[in-house]
């Protein structure tokens, strides 16, 4: 409702200078007034969907009236539609088009009807402000409006964002939560499958006490076998690592595995401690290797070597091969079933593959390299290098900054194409301008020498043949001025007798095709 109120009360606006009829030239009858108001109504009608047919129209009713272009009855249509192509129209390359059949079009009339230059020049200059002008003003409020808009969007995107931000970083943290409860749960049950692997095989229990216990190892590789199922779903792609250090040292955590009755050497002690992430990755790393020492290398000693310089620490696990639950056994121990032998293994073999690969997310986070491989005499080792000091990370710039840079970004190119491409037109016009003007005056222009060599009584014939270049043209009229011509004569005309100054001229006079009177004016 409002863009019809709109639309009314625009083309009762721009009917008022039509109705006028202030021009008898322009307007002046009825049939033309009651066409301009029809046309008029009809450009308003058809300006949001095609503004540049309403500005086109309105050109071809201001056309016919004057050459000039800027007519009183239409020049406040030409302004108005003018403004809103620039403010309703997406693309620019179909109004520079238009703009361009308009110049070409008053070129073509002014040759037709053959009229002076000047009026083209003026149709160019009344294009230029009354119709090109009010288009980049239109061009500049869109390209701000959509500006505005988009921030507004990606204000809104934004919001949205960080709703969506903190939605999943609380199922991240309970992600990392759950590693960690797997990391730790993890170790404690292997510790405590080797106990109880180490009371099955111990003499000083009965038959039940031992199965009881192989019952209990068995339990604890099933939970653990458990757990990494649980913990494996719970798992994101990508998960960072935790970044809440554990509870314990590292040589609190080499004292528990040897109560648990693995052959742990830890040097330095006490191991060098480091601040943030790469303290975390220490801790993880020694972890990981004596938890899969205590799983896939049952019996195996284990040696734990933390080296440092100025830069960097160097931490290696290194487990040697393991041996079956049977052979730690004393000579009079009744060994367990053959299906309850677990056999050592490689740390990928009987893990779910994720242990490794966090660990070296962990490490890669904290700056540092994992690297590990098979020993020669059938062990493992499992090595890593930490900076003391890790480099603290980069934020990166948010997404909706980076759009709405982008957006602003497009709006100035927007703008640049709007104002500059016209302004270069413009300027490609007033040299072209310039340059008509120059050869139109040197067309006129009649040397000094031909002049002077002139005799009264010469004929048109004789001082075409006589002067060594004389002008194609005359010019169309005596200069503002200048003094009355002499009476009596047929014909005078006006020759430039400087290129660039417009006085003094020439002027010839002629009686029955003979030359009666010449003469310097200023």
């Amino acid at each position: 409702m409002r863009e019809r109120l709109f639309d009314l009360g625009l083309w009762l606006l721009l009917c008022v200078p039509v109705l006028l009829r202030s021009d008898p030239n322009d307007g002046g009858s009825w049939l033309q007034v009651a066409v301009g108001v029809v046309v008029l109504g009809g450009c308003v009608a058809v300006s949001r969907r095609w503004p540049l047919v309403a500005l086109g129209a309105t050109v071809a009713l201001s056309l016919p009236a004057t050459l000039e272009l800027f007519t009183p009855s239409y020049s406040l249509a030409l302004v108005a539609f003018g403004y809103l192509a620039g403010r309703r129209q997406e693309h620019t390359r179909a109004a520079l088009w238009l703009f361009g059949a308009v110049a070409a079009t008053g070129l073509l009339l002014t040759s037709v009807t053959r009229t002076s230059l000047g009026q083209w020049f003026t149709l160019l200059l009344a294009l230029a402000l009354a119709v090109v002008a009010p288009w980049l003003i239109g061009r500049y409020v869109r390209q701000y409006d959509r500006l505005v808009r988009s921030g507004w969007e990606l204000a809104d995107r934004m919001e949205r964002e960080q709703a969506a931000v903190a939605d999943r970083e609380r199922l991240r943290e309970r992600s990392r939560i759950a590693g960690d409860m797997h990391d730790s749960l993890g170790h404690d049950l292997a510790l405590i499958a080797i106990r109880a692997g180490a009371l099955e095989v111990s003499p000083d229990l009965g038959p039940e006490q031992q199965r009881a216990a192989g019952e209990l190892r068995r339990a604890a590789a099933d939970a653990t076998a458990r757990l990494r199922d649980i913990i494996g779903v719970l798992r994101e792609d990508g998960a960072a690592a935790p970044t809440s250090p554990p509870g314990e040292t590292v040589e609190e955590l080499a004292g528990r595995a040897r109560a648990s009755g693995l052959a742990v050497t830890l040097a330095p002690d006490p191991v060098p401690t480091l601040p943030g992430m790469s303290g975390l990755a220490l801790h993880r790393v020694v972890q990981e290797g004596l938890t899969n020492a205590a799983k896939h290398a049952p019996g195996a000693a284990v040696a734990v070597t933390v080296t440092q310089d100025t830069t960097h620490v160097r931490v290696r696990v290194v487990s040697g091969p393991g041996t079956t639950a049977a052979g730690s056994a004393g000579a009079g121990a009744q060994a367990p079933s053959a299906p309850d032998r677990t056999p050592a293994s490689t740390p990928a073999s009987g893990s779910g593959g994720t242990g490794l690969v966090g660990l070296g997310e962990r490490v890669r986070l904290a700056g540092g390299t994992l690297g590990h491989r098979a020993t020669a005499d059938g062990g493992f080792a499992l090595t890593a290098v930490l900076p003391r000091r890790p480099p603290a990370p980069l934020p990166a710039a948010p997404t909706s900054a980076r759009e709405l840079d982008r957006a602003r970004r497009e709006v100035r190119k927007g703008l640049a194409r709007a104002i500059w491409i016209p302004l270069a037109l413009l300027a490609a016009l007033g040299l072209l301008m310039a340059g008509v003007a120059l050869w139109t005056q040197a067309r006129s222009y009649l040397e000094p020498a031909d002049y002077a060599r002139l005799q009264v009584g010469q004929t048109l014939t004789r001082l075409d043949e006589d002067a060594e270049d004389w002008p194609d043209h005359p010019l169309d009229g005596p200069p503002h001025g200048v003094p009355a011509e002499p009476p009596g004569m047929d014909e005078c005309r006006y020759y430039r007798a400087s290129m660039l100054a417009a006085l003094p001229v020439y002027r010839l006079c002629f009686v029955a095709g003979h030359l009666a009177d010449k003469a310097e004016v200023p």
